[in-house]
């Protein structure tokens, strides 16, 4: 063969390989980079695939009342592909726009449709001639296009009134590619009541989408998403099934009918074991402190029955988005965490934990033991001191339990603690889950921390339980941290006599068609009897928190009711507060003394003695307690959201006579203002309510408030308008004279 003849034929094969590769590249470009578009310009009608989100499922108290609930919201929203097309009906080409952008480091200069430009000539300004315009981010719909097309809808208005909505819909045919739409949108009826229990919900974002609904859908519209509180545990039930709707339009984009139509499904009912009474009750009382929880519990069930955290926030701030001044506003208050549960947070619990140590010395046999308290215990080179030696050089001498317990004695329960050893503190205290979550149904749950557990040794691999680390643990000081849940579970345990029920916060969950997805049970974790308790010894330290509330030397009795007997353990826990000496104040306790029904447990930061900071706000909240009990019904109204306060609490709160009266009645809500005025000097030893003051004794372990202050998950941010996106106003004619 001719080299010239070879050449030629291979030449022209290289040209055939070149021209089919061509060919490919076109046959794909066409048939799937752009098949969408060429089949608009295919004349005749077509049919689009809308996906629609499920409807979300009421949340409602333990009475039925609801907490969260779904209102009629009307919006409008865009499919940009649909307005291109109907656009290029009437246009020869796109309009472009020129961009600078980077490709490997370099900058390049590009072209490509300018869907703002064909939105605001083809959309926009017949929308101003309606009157139905408004502002919008055009950065933001520029880059939905170039992301998603016509598959996910750009969302224009999600604010029209009744009236605006129905313009939009009479003059829907001659919007190609605008939907008018009415959707069930969240709201919480009483503000920010129990909105760290309900949380808050995020609008369901781009990346959500799966790919299988590229191939199902023309337009796809996600569902919205818990971010927090039992929106976000439940979120999964909460969920309704998705709806599907099928349009026939024609070659221009205009409406011709509904071919086909499945109704999104409702989400499951979730059923709250909190009483939404009690919680107004709660929530207002705790309101007096700058930084507080508290928490009441059901002691024969470990039903949350009401659960608060000061400061809070109002969840309707969050729907359909918040606005990014006002989620500044939030995060600039970032220092008091507003988003914080602090009923679920781990503080330094102080002599709260002498309860829990009073329960494992009862398991190892110990809890009739006598010890003599000296005023203070050495080890090595530390010293231990009793508050009554820190304050006054005195001493508590011999004592029982009981006594310990009132007294709130140091030497006592470091003595007991380092007699059975640290083994056996951890092995009591983990038996009422210090040091473990409780598996409420709550996001960000803290363990807390228990010396000398094996969380705690893993962290710790140099340190040991010494005799001085065990002494600080049965105190509730040096690393021990606990929450306000755990607390008030142990209190629950103690009263019912030895039960620990696992603390819930939903009672059930019902599905639309009648199925039970959570179970209305009651969960026994442990029955301290049955693991060797005396329930003789159980009544040891049941009568020490009795004793510590009603009898002269307590460190509660501003806990004190007239006409029933209450039983507290305070506890006022040494921590530091943004650098400064601070203190964490307590009060855990149940009520009545003889049949109990309620344990409370509530938590000041920054406050005195835990008796004189927490003992009245105890007080009141049993109060109301009792007196819808007695058939009155407590005040329940919508509840704005409450910044708080780093304020230091020195006093003891004393509650006027008329307050007590309105509350008990259920005439009217309580008055901080009315309490902070009534506000008393500080405790004194042996006034008329048997408070004997401060009874933290001095320390020389290391103690914090780990509070955390991780930023809450980021919601949807309502996008600023831009200058593209501006709708000029209609110029208003000027009458002259």
């Amino acid at each position: 063969m001719e080299p010239g003849y070879r050449f030629r034929l291979y030449l022209l094969t290289a040209l055939m390989l070149v021209g089919f590769g061509t060919l490919l590249t076109r046959l794909y470009d066409f048939q799937i980079v752009r098949r969408d578009e060429f089949l608009q310009l295919v004349p005749g009608n077509r049919n689009v695939t809308i996906r629609e989100p499920g409807i979300r499922g009421e949340i409602t108290d333990r009475n039925g009342i609801t907490l969260a609930r779904n209102f009629r919201n009307y919006e409008v929203s865009f499919n940009l592909d649909e307005i291109r097309q109907a656009y290029l009906t009437q246009h020869l080409e796109d309009p472009t726009i020129h961009r600078l952008t980077k490709e490997d480091g370099l900058p390049r200069k590009r072209s490509e449709k300018d869907i703002v430009a064909i939105v605001n000539d083809g959309i926009i300004e017949r929308l101003r001639q309606l009157g139905l315009a408004k502002n919008y981010k055009a950065v933001n719909l520029r880059s939905h296009f170039l992301t998603h097309g016509g598959l996910i809808p750009f969302s224009y208005r999600s604010d029209l009134t009744y009236e605006e909505f129905s313009k939009y819909a009479e003059h829907n045919l001659e919007l190609p590619g605008v939907y008018p739409s009415i959707r069930p949108q969240r709201q919480y009826p009483y503000g920010a009541l129990a909105c760290h229990v309900l949380g808050y919900l995020k609008q369901w974002e781009k990346g959500d989408v799966p790919e299988s609904a590229t191939h199902k859908f023309d337009h796809y519209i996600g569902d919205s998403k818990g971010i927090a509180g039992v929106e976000n545990t439940m979120d999964e039930i909460l969920r309704g099934p998705e709806g599907q709707k099928t349009i026939v339009r024609d070659e221009k984009g205009h409406t011709i009918r509904m071919s086909d139509y499945i109704k999104p499904g409702v989400g499951a009912k979730v059923q709250l074991t909190l009483d939404a009474r009690a919680q107004y009750l709660l929530e207002n009382t705790l309101r007096f402190a700058g930084r507080s929880a508290g928490v009441v519990m059901d002691v024969n069930t470990g039903e949350v029955l009401a659960m608060a955290s000061v400061p809070d926030y109002d969840p309707n701030d969050f729907i359909p988005s918040i606005s990014q001044k006002a989620w500044d506003s939030y995060r600039d208050n970032q220092q008091l965490a507003p988003f914080t549960n602090r009923a679920i947070s781990e503080f330094t619990p102080g002599s709260t934990m002498k309860i829990p140590t009073a329960i494992a010395g009862a398991v190892a046999g110990m809890a009739s033991r006598q010890y003599s308290c000296d005023g203070y215990v050495t080890y090595g080179n530390k010293q231990v001191g009793c508050w009554i030696w820190n304050q006054h050089r005195g001493n508590h001498g011999n004592e029982n339990l009981s006594q310990a317990i009132q007294n709130s004695c140091n030497p006592y329960f470091n003595k007991l603690a380092n007699t059975i050893g640290w083994k056996a503190m951890v092995d009591g205290c983990e038996l009422v889950g210090i040091g473990k979550r409780t598996g409420i149904e709550l996001p960000k749950e803290d363990a807390g921390i228990l010396p000398g557990s094996r969380s705690w040794r893993s962290a710790n691999p140099s340190l040991a339980m010494t005799p001085s680390l065990t002494a600080f643990l049965s105190i509730g000081q040096g690393d021990t941290l606990a929450t306000p849940l755990q607390m008030c579970a142990v209190a629950a345990c103690v009263a019912n006599g030895g039960k620990y029920y696992q603390p819930r916060i939903v009672k059930q969950a019902v599905a639309e068609d009648g199925k039970i997805l959570v179970k209305d049970a009651p969960k026994l974790e442990i029955d301290l009897v049955q693991a060797g308790i005396k329930s003789s010894d159980i009544e040891l330290i049941r009568r020490g928190m009795w004793m510590s509330t009603n009898q002269p030397g307590g460190t509660s009795g501003k806990a004190r009711l007239p006409n029933i007997e209450v039983s507290c353990k305070s506890g006022t826990a040494q921590t530091t507060d943004n650098g400064k000496k601070s203190n964490n104040s307590w009060v855990m306790s149940f009520a009545p003394y003889q049949n109990p029904k309620y344990a409370i447990c509530v938590l000041v930061q920054n406050g005195g003695s835990g008796g004189g900071v927490c003992g009245p706000l105890v007080n009141l909240i049993y109060r109301g307690l009792f007196a819808r009990d007695r058939g009155v019904k407590l005040p329940l109204k919508s509840l704005s959201k409450i910044p708080g306060n780093t304020d230091r609490i020195e006093k003891t709160i004393e509650i006027p006579a008329e307050v007590i009266a309105a509350v008990e009645a259920g005439e009217t809500d309580p008055a901080p203002a009315a309490i902070a005025e009534a506000a008393t000097s500080k405790l004194s030893p042996g006034d008329e309510t048997g408070e004997t003051g401060d009874e933290a004794g001095e320390t020389t372990s290391a103690t914090r408030n780990t509070l955390s202050k991780t930023a809450p998950p980021t919601p949807t941010i309502t996008p600023e308008v831009d200058a593209e996106g501006s709708v000029i106003p209609r110029a208003i004619p000027v009458k002259t004279p």
